[in-house]
């Protein structure tokens, strides 16, 4: 698997917005992130968000990406739009959701679907919520810390890995 891209925003564009304009906060393409078990990923919104956060980082996948990209005529769009941290090729996220998993020696557990919500409408383009949904990416904690760089990135299921549903 590669890890492609990786962004951090330091603020909130959508979340906490409904019924407001968006928020003009950059998403910013870095090489590396810090990534600090139970507290998430040091510069971005979410870093000590609340305990226990199901969304400490999150993975979108670069084929779901490219696709979108096709399906909508949008040759030039950033993968910053979708505000997910870590976009990797090869990687089925599906499968992750529920599951410990070790990425260049960080630990992550899966929790659920980064579901897309209507502001991918204005972000990327209209009817692009609906076309995300079952492919909005993988939300998930930080279990071990450690450092996170794009480019080739080793995988593995975590010895303490189960098929069973990430808790809620």
């Amino acid at each position: 698997m590669h890890i492609r891209q990786i962004f951090v925003s330091p603020g909130h564009n959508y979340f906490g917005h409904h019924g407001q304009p968006a928020g003009s906060e950059p998403t910013v393409a870095v090489e590396a992130i810090q990534c600090v078990a139970g507290r998430g990923i040091e510069g971005d919104r979410f870093f000590d968000f609340k305990a226990d956060y199901k969304g400490q980082i999150t993975f979108f996948a670069w084929e779901d990406y490219e696709a979108i990209k096709r399906e909508f005529s949008l040759a030039t769009l950033s993968a910053g739009a979708f505000r997910r941290n870590v976009l990797v090729a090869g990687l089925p996220l599906a499968e992750l959701e529920g599951r410990r998993f070790v990425m260049q020696g960080v630990e992550f557990e899966g929790t659920g679907e980064a579901k897309p919500c209507y502001w991918m409408n204005q972000a990327v383009a209209a009817g692009a919520e609906e076309w995300l949904r079952g492919r909005g990416g993988l939300r998930a904690r930080i279990t071990r810390s450690g450092m996170l760089r794009t480019g080739p990135a080793e995988f593995a299921f975590s010895p303490a890995s189960s098929a069973a549903p990430a808790r809620v």
